[in-house]
C-alpha cells in the first residue's frame, strides 16, 4: 500500500471512502466531512486544517484516517491545554499538532478506517505508519486520537501511543419493550422522579414531533439552529456549526440527521438536535425559547431513550459530561484516546500524568456506578469497558 495526504475530504472518492470499515456512524461518513469543510466550519482560518491520511493499493482507497493540523485546542473534548501551557511555560513549541478526530464530536468511533477485505491490525499499523510520518514531516510536536473505539485502543497500544481515558455516561438498551418497561427497572422513588418530571412537560401542554433530515425545511432548520446558538451565547461561545452546516447535513445525510422538537400550541419552543445510526444515537444539541420545568431532561434524554427503545438501538451517547444523567439511567462510560509525544521529556511527564489521572477517573466510575437509578437485584454486571 502507498500512503498520500489528502487537504480535502472531496479530494477522495465519496463511495470509497463510505465503504471503510467504521463509516457506518453518521459523523465519520464522506458527507459529514464534506458539509464542515464546505459551509466553512473547518479549513483556512478555522484552526482545523485537513490533513486526511489515506492508503491506496491496487483496487484503490484501502484505508484512511481523518486528521487535522490544528492551532488550537478547541472543539476537541479532550483537553490538553495544560500540556500546553507546559510546553510555553519552558519556551517549547506544542502548537500546530495533528489531531485525528471528527471535529466537535466526542462520540467514540473508528478513527482508523480500513476497507473489509484487507487484513484489519496489518492495515492499522501501516496507517500508524503513515500517521507518524506526516507528523515527522510537519515538524508537529504530537499526535492526538481522539475518542477510539477498542480495536483502535488495541492497535495504538501495539504501536506504543500513550492511552488516556476519560468518563462519559451512556445509555445501554436491555431489550425494553417499552419506556414503562424501562422505568419498572428503576427504585421506587427514581422510577416516580422520572415520571413526574415527563408528567410536567405534558401538562404544560408541550408535545414532540421527530423530523429526520429530508423533513427539515428551511423554517424548520432556523428553529432549530437558534435553539442551540442560543445555548452556546448564554454560556459565553459562538456555536462551532453554523446554519449552513446543518442544511447541507440534512440534505446529504438524510435520515441520519433527527431533530426532536418541543412544540406548544403547534409552534416549536425547544429542540434537541441528534445523529444516528443502527447501532447508536447521539445527543449532540439543545436549546429552548423559555424555561419549562423538565423540559431539557424530557427533550434530550427520554425522548432518546424512547427514540431508542422504538427503533432497537442499542447504544445512547448523550455528549459529555453532566452527573445529572445518572438519575435517568446513564452508566459511567470509559472513553478512550491515543497520544504520540515527539519530545522525550515531555512524553515521560505526560505518561506519569496519565497514570495519575487515569487512577482517578476508574475511581469516579466506580463511585458514580453507586448512584444509578436501577433496583439492585437488576443491575447489570460489572464491565471492564465502562468501571
Amino acid at each position: 500500500m502507498r500512503s498520500r495526504v489528502h487537504k480535502s475530504i472531496e479530494e477522495i472518492d465519496p463511495r470509497q471512502w463510505n465503504a471503510l470499515r467504521g463509516t457506518e456512524a453518521p459523523f465519520l461518513r464522506h458527507e459529514f466531512f464534506a458539509a464542515l469543510e464546505h459551509t466553512r466550519c473547518i479549513g483556512k482560518g478555522t484552526g482545523w486544517d485537513p490533513r486526511h491520511v489515506a492508503l491506496y493499493d491496487e483496487r484503490g482507497l484501502a484505508a484512511a484516517a481523518p486528521a487535522f493540523i490544528k492551532s488550537h485546542s478547541y472543539g476537541e473534548f479532550v483537553f490538553d491545554f495544560s500540556w500546553a501551557h507546559a510546553y510555553a511555560r519552558l519556551g517549547e513549541r506544542y502548537y500546530p499538532k495533528l489531531t485525528i478526530a471528527v471535529p466537535f464530536t466526542p462520540a467514540t468511533g473508528r478513527r482508523l478506517l480500513i476497507r473489509p477485505d484487507r487484513d484489519g491490525p496489518a492495515a492499522a499499523a501501516k496507517l500508524i505508519e503513515a500517521i507518524s510520518e506526516l507528523a515527522a514531516d510537519e515538524s508537529l510536536s504530537s499526535v492526538h486520537v481522539l475518542f477510539i473505539d477498542d480495536a483502535d485502543r488495541e492497535a495504538f497500544t501495539k504501536a506504543g501511543w500513550l492511552l488516556r481515558r476519560d468518563c462519559q455516561f451512556h445509555w445501554t438498551n436491555r431489550g425494553y419493550r417499552s419506556f414503562d418497561d424501562y422505568l419498572q427497572t428503576f427504585t421506587a422513588e427514581k422510577r416516580k422522579k422520572a415520571r413526574r418530571e415527563r408528567r410536567r412537560v405534558a401538562e404544560a401542554g408541550i408535545r414532540f414531533e421527530t423530523r429526520f433530515g429530508p423533513e427539515l425545511d428551511s423554517r424548520l432548520i432556523d428553529y432549530a439552529y437558534a435553539f442551540h446558538r442560543d445555548t452556546f451565547h448564554r454560556h459565553g461561545h459562538e456555536p462551532y456549526l453554523n446554519r449552513a452546516f446543518f442544511e447541507e447535513a440534512a440534505r446529504t445525510l438524510g435520515s441520519a440527521l433527527m431533530v426532536k422538537f418541543a412544540m406548544l400550541d403547534e409552534e416549536p419552543v425547544a429542540a434537541a438536535i441528534f445523529f444516528w445510526s443502527d447501532a447508536a444515537l447521539y445527543g449532540r444539541y439543545w436549546g429552548a425559547a423559555a424555561d419549562f420545568h423538565s423540559l431539557h431532561f424530557e427533550t434530550c434524554y427520554h425522548q432518546g431513550i424512547e427514540f431508542c427503545i422504538e427503533r432497537g438501538i442499542a447504544r445512547f451517547e448523550p455528549g459529555t459530561q453532566g452527573e445529572h444523567k445518572v438519575s435517568r439511567g446513564f452508566e459511567p462510560a470509559l472513553t478512550w484516546s491515543a497520544h504520540s509525544i515527539t519530545d522525550a521529556r515531555f512524553r515521560r511527564a505526560i505518561r506519569e500524568y496519565l497514570l495519575q489521572e487515569g487512577a482517578a477517573v476508574d475511581a469516579y466510575a466506580a463511585e458514580i456506578r453507586e448512584h444509578v437509578p436501577f433496583r439492585r437485584d437488576l443491575r447489570p454486571a460489572s464491565d471492564p469497558g465502562r468501571t
